[in-house]
């Protein structure tokens, strides 16, 4: 059986999957939301319509921490982004869900905020998101000090989520210049090959952007 993978190669939660795929190589099948009749194909096995998913046979798996899991467990490769240390995996699940909860999801609000026709716009909501990303930096930034990776020297789904949620809210809310651990971990996360590959598949789609897409990364 082949893998399916619904998705599309600028949404930051596709990249997150992607990464988990090409650190161990792992060959599948991409089918692109925008795509005639995939998306209506994807409605019909997860109504929400949200992507990532995944589909193996009969298996259909949302949710991309789920994903990754379902990766290590079925498809196996020398990258173990879930470590096998089961402190050292509750720690990476707790960082996937610090980066996606209190980065990605901050940062997707200003996203949608600005795709909003202007009277429907909610500053008050934007505001909330920019406290809540300067205060998940200034906690990251201090966390980091003297690590390599989220959770020290093994790269793991901690940083499969760390990816692109930093790549995108350093474009929607800059990171101070002060968080050095943070932007340095930002710039290792950019030169890993995986997510290299990713922000390369991503790049002829940057006029999605509706803050405008930099021309630094």
């Amino acid at each position: 059986m082949s893998i399916e993978l619904f998705a599309h190669p600028f949404s930051s939660y596709c990249m997150k999957v992607l990464i988990a795929f090409y650190e161990n190589d792992i060959a599948f099948t991409y089918r692109m939301v925008e795509d005639p009749g995939v998306g209506d194909e994807l409605a019909s096995l997860w109504p929400i319509k949200k992507f990532p998913l995944l589909r193996e046979g009969e298996r259909v798996v949302l949710e991309t921490s789920t994903i990754i899991e379902y990766l290590q467990v079925h498809h196996p490769g020398p990258v173990r982004l879930i470590p096998d240390d089961r402190d050292l995996a509750i720690e990476a699940r707790m960082m996937d869900r610090v980066f996606d909860n209190y980065v990605m999801t901050p940062q997707g609000k200003f996203v949608v905020d600005a795709m909003r026709p202007a009277d429907s716009r909610d500053p008050a909501g934007v505001e909330d998101a920019r406290r809540m990303l300067e205060t998940s930096y200034t906690w990251l930034d201090q966390r980091l000090q003297g690590r390599t990776w989220a959770v020290g020297e093994t790269f793991t789904l901690a940083d499969c989520a760390a990816a692109p949620s930093l790549f995108y809210a350093d474009w929607t809310h800059r990171i101070p210049e002060r968080h050095h651990n943070l932007l340095a971990y930002r710039a290792r996360l950019l030169e890993r090959p995986s997510f290299a590959r990713a922000i390369e598949e991503a790049r002829p789609f940057r006029h999605y952007f509706p803050l405008g897409a930099p021309d630094r990364d």
